[in-house]
């Protein structure tokens, strides 16, 4: 039988994996772990859909011919974007001809549309749901508001495995409680792991997705919109010293986002400090050009972490949260560290 170059069998539904988990639980990172030991024969493509408006995510990947990464921003692909999806799927597997998908959806996703739509006979003969893996923060135990959070029960609810993430700042009863939380489950899961104790092995060849159902909760209901695909989502570059703001609004949170012009820049410094400064509820990620060079700053649970990336194109950043600042308040924080 004719293969592909990686060996999977022409005309057999390609894998899926979806992965799943609420507001800055480390999908990205997680998902960046996986591509550092992807098989070298295997052309993978990665969907990512974020809630906020700006597209943070997409932007953290390095290019590679064998990784093809394709952002969804602006909503939960269950409801605000579930048209767009189908399209966006389609056109994604056609151009990219891949041997494995991965789907990351919004930390504010419901996975219960995806998993229909990927069901549905439009993808039947092509996609097949491998494994439904959900990374939970141990430090969401000791939050009363997530823990009551219909979407992220339901996440942890449909999930074949659920990956520990954060482990580095949890503290030992956070971690015991967690564990304790996901044995209470029902379905049972699989398994439950600390996420870099997951072998790539684990992950290629996992049993077919369990068929447990969960309703689509009320706050996730359709959004009747034209269809129209992804290529529709058109790129505004910035003019220097002239940032270009997005905002929305859906499923009790806000997302603010900014884009600069990439000749703009920023003191570091500053830029840290305004982002501790920041209710300890906000979830912020940002890719900057500062006086250190290109950073990515991610800010959950109040822990600010720094990388450095390769990133050039702008720098930009997105808040997310049931309350934010205003918006003046934060442009003018903004403004300050700006060195430009």
């Amino acid at each position: 039988m004719p293969r592909t170059h990686a060996g999977r069998p022409l005309g057999q539904p390609i894998p899926v994996h979806i992965i799943t988990g609420f507001l800055g639980s480390g999908k990205t990172s997680f998902i960046k772990s996986l591509i550092r030991q992807k098989p070298p024969g295997e052309r993978w493509a990665i969907l990512i859909n974020e809630f906020g408006q700006v597209g943070i995510d997409q932007a953290l990947f390095e290019t590679r011919d064998d990784v093809v990464i394709k952002g969804l921003p602006g909503g939960c692909l269950c409801c605000q974007l579930a048209f767009v999806l189908q399209a966006g799927l389609v056109n994604l597997l056609h151009r990219s001809q891949p041997d494995r998908l991965l789907i990351e959806p919004s930390g504010l996703g419901h996975p219960t549309g995806l998993l229909d739509l990927l069901r549905s006979e439009a993808f039947e003969a092509t996609l097949k749901v491998s494994e439904v893996i959900t990374l939970l923060d141990p430090r969401r135990m000791e939050d009363d508001r997530a823990l009551q959070h219909e979407t992220f029960r339901d996440q942890l609810s449909l999930a074949d495995g659920v990956l520990l993430s954060m482990t580095d700042v949890a503290s030992p009863q956070q971690l015991q409680a967690a564990r304790e939380h996901v044995a209470t489950l029902w379905p049972a899961k699989r398994w439950v792991r600390e996420s870099q104790r997951m072998s790539m092995e684990e992950f290629l060849e996992p049993e077919s997705h369990g068929q447990s159902e969960v309703a689509r909760p009320g706050s996730h209901r359709l959004i009747e919109q034209p269809a129209v695909v992804l290529e529709t989502f058109e790129y505004r570059q910035p003019e220097p010293g002239k940032p270009i703001r997005d905002q929305g609004e859906s499923l009790g949170y806000t997302s603010l986002g900014w884009r600069w012009h990439p000749s703009d820049m920023f003191d570091l410094d500053r830029l840290t400090c305004v982002i501790d400064s920041l209710p300890s509820g906000v979830r912020l990620k940002g890719i900057w050009h500062t006086s250190s060079g290109w950073k990515t700053l991610n800010r959950s649970q109040g822990c600010l972490s720094l990388e450095h990336t390769v990133w050039r194109s702008d720098s930009r950043v997105e808040l997310i949260g049931e309350t934010l600042p205003e918006v003046e308040e934060l442009e003018s924080l903004w403004q300050r560290c700006c060195l430009s």
